[in-house]
């Protein structure tokens, strides 16, 4: 089985590294070289171009930041991939995108005989790093039988969630949850402050009640250092809930807690916090930037 690997950031390149260690030879492509020096030390081969990469896999994993970069790279750019596959090829996007937009390229590929698959990941740098991602995942269940064990070399769980769009369904709840608990932590926490209240003396009573849930535990170290070194940086979760927005209107749902919570991180985005940890939408509701 031949892997190609496109996106190589935050997540996709430790997600490459744990395929690496786990023995599979990789073609991998990413727009800036300097990402994937790493990768090739190890024995990767680059290639100049995602069709070039296309031409001489089996398997091909995209992580790439948005729609608009997923299309680009496999539908619509002068070198893109998704013509460039042969047919029976299985692609697995991993990027967090809308639902509708991942059925769309399962119509893309399905036009050019590749099969696809929909697997957006839950999870950041760290779990990405130790290889316990999870794995939400969209398409025929051959398919994700067949990469199960390429999905077990980065991640501790696979779910299948039915057709495609429905891994990327899944994502988008994910990560509406987990953009507003970082909201409502956030105005707890200076609201808190605001009061005479210290950031430890609220970890401590909150780790020992019922309302905080484990990632806020996992994140404590940034609110206390102070360090919004991105794990998950701000930028993607304000385009998530957008996402997330597009999608409710397609199909008519409401989403008024998560439509305030993405005007927050709007705020976030206007002062400058796109780069960092998407935890700095504190500094907003704290005004402190």
């Amino acid at each position: 089985m031949k892997i190609g690997f496109i996106g190589l950031g935050i997540m996709g390149s430790r997600m490459a590294t744990n395929l690496q260690k786990k023995g599979h030879e990789l073609i991998v492509h990413n727009r800036t070289k300097d990402k994937a020096e790493p990768l090739i030390e190890n024995g990767a081969i680059w290639a100049d171009s995602p069709q070039e990469l296309a031409k001489h896999v089996n398997v091909l994993f995209t992580m790439l930041s948005k729609p608009d970069a997923v299309a680009e790279t496999a539908l619509l750019g002068k070198r893109s991939f998704l013509d460039a596959l042969l047919p029976n090829s299985l692609w697995i996007d991993c990027s967090t995108v809308n639902p509708s937009f991942s059925r769309l390229m399962a119509a893309e590929a399905r036009a050019r005989k590749v099969r696809f698959l929909d697997a957006p990941v839950g999870g950041s740098k760290g779990p990405a790093e130790q290889a316990q991602l999870l794995f939400f995942v969209g398409g025929d269940k051959a398919d994700v039988e067949q990469v199960r064990p390429l999905f077990d070399c980065m991640g501790k769980a696979v779910f299948p969630m039915g057709g495609h769009g429905m891994g990327s369904a899944m994502k988008m709840v994910n990560n509406l949850l987990l953009g507003q608990a970082m909201v409502a932590f956030g105005e707890a926490l200076a609201f808190g402050e605001a009061i005479g209240m210290t950031k430890q003396a609220m970890f401590d009573t909150l780790a020992a009640s019922p309302v905080m849930a484990p990632l806020l535990n996992f994140k404590r170290q940034k609110f206390e250092n102070n360090d919004y070194s991105p794990e998950f940086p701000l930028q993607w979760m304000h385009k998530d809930l957008n996402l997330a927005a597009e999608t409710a209107y397609e199909v008519g749902a409401a989403l008024p807690a998560a439509n305030n919570a993405k005007e927050l991180f709007t705020l976030a985005m206007r002062a400058g916090l796109g780069e960092q940890d998407f935890t700095a939408v504190y500094k907003v509701l704290s005004e402190k930037k």
